[in-house]
């Protein structure tokens, strides 16, 4: 079995729960908060570890209460921290997240994010790793340490969210990018929506290989995913899940995803597993205390 290591954000999530979503200018009375640890890299980096994988994080979060809890949620959930960085002066990242009528609305504030760099990532890259990164912590990190990476024999996931433009030289360090259908159109500049058939989403991430990635994997919520490598397009049929929130579904696929990278797995056969991974997250409020563990998985694997 490999490792996962994922370089990426640590937020503390603040999700607001209400019936519907306020109209502008608008109070709503009735709403329940909860202050969750999240962010992209943490929700993967907790979903690969839960999943028995061994994961480590590198990261920034502030001198404050927010990053000591992120930091020891981590340790908690069996994530190595090693490569946490504490930024002096500094807020952690923050979320804010509206939930109603079982979807989701997220701001953020950056905070010690923005500070990442490169030369926080004391690890080097080995053959046996799956390294993983997101687009929210800056560009200009993400594009030197997953270069690096890839130029060392190591795997390389990219998660394209929140969508920028990438560029050719990091997306051709890529092996397996994944997107969703509004990240995917943006990346491609196709139409792609929540409606559009299965063979134009195909279309739209051979245009994403051509561009440099290896492979593509486009998440459909409801639809489940399609995968498209050099040499076939398959699509990765939904599981039935009771939503409750959707927030860290996308990074519980990702995770789980590159969990099953690290243990041998293809990319077709990761994002079957992944696709359930994600469908159990749903289930449950937050987005990395959802994150289910390894049996769980199992459990809805064989019922499905």
């Amino acid at each position: 079995m490999g490792r996962v290591i994922v370089c990426g954000s640590l937020n503390m999530d603040v999700v607001v729960q209400s019936v519907r979503r306020p109209k502008p200018g608008e109070t709503l009375l009735g709403a329940e908060v909860a202050f969750l640890p999240g962010g992209k890299g943490l929700n993967q980096a907790v979903a690969a570890a839960r999943l028995g994988v061994p994961t480590s994080m590198f990261g920034a979060v502030g001198d404050d209460a927010f990053g000591e809890r992120l930091r020891a949620f981590l340790a908690d959930s069996d994530v190595d921290t090693l490569g946490l960085q504490v930024v002096p002066g500094q807020a952690s990242g923050l979320a804010l997240i509206q939930v109603a009528e079982g979807d989701n609305a997220i701001t953020v504030a950056s905070g010690a994010n923005s500070c990442f760099n490169e030369s926080m990532v004391s690890a080097a890259p080995t053959r046996d790793a799956v390294w993983v990164a997101q687009f929210e912590t800056p560009l200009q990190a993400t594009d030197a340490i997953m270069r690096a990476a890839h130029q060392a024999g190591a795997r390389t996931v990219l998660n394209l969210a929140p969508f920028q433009p990438c560029p050719a030289a990091l997306l051709a360090s890529i092996d397996v990018a994944v997107l969703n259908e509004i990240e995917l159109a943006q990346a491609t500049g196709t139409e792609i929506a929540a409606t559009s058939p299965v063979s134009a989403v195909v279309e739209a991430c051979r245009k994403l290989r051509v561009q440099g990635a290896g492979a593509v994997v486009a998440t459909l919520g409801r639809r489940g995913a399609v995968v498209v490598t050099a040499d076939d397009a398959v699509a990765v049929p939904s599981i039935e899940a009771r939503v409750v929130d959707t927030t860290g579904a996308g990074d519980c696929f990702v995770g789980a995803f590159a969990a099953r990278l690290a243990d041998g797995a293809s990319p077709v056969e990761a994002a079957r597993y992944a696709n359930v991974a994600a469908a159990c997250s749903v289930e449950r409020l937050g987005a990395a205390p959802s994150m289910p563990a390894a049996a769980e998985v199992a459990m809805r694997l064989r019922s499905a």
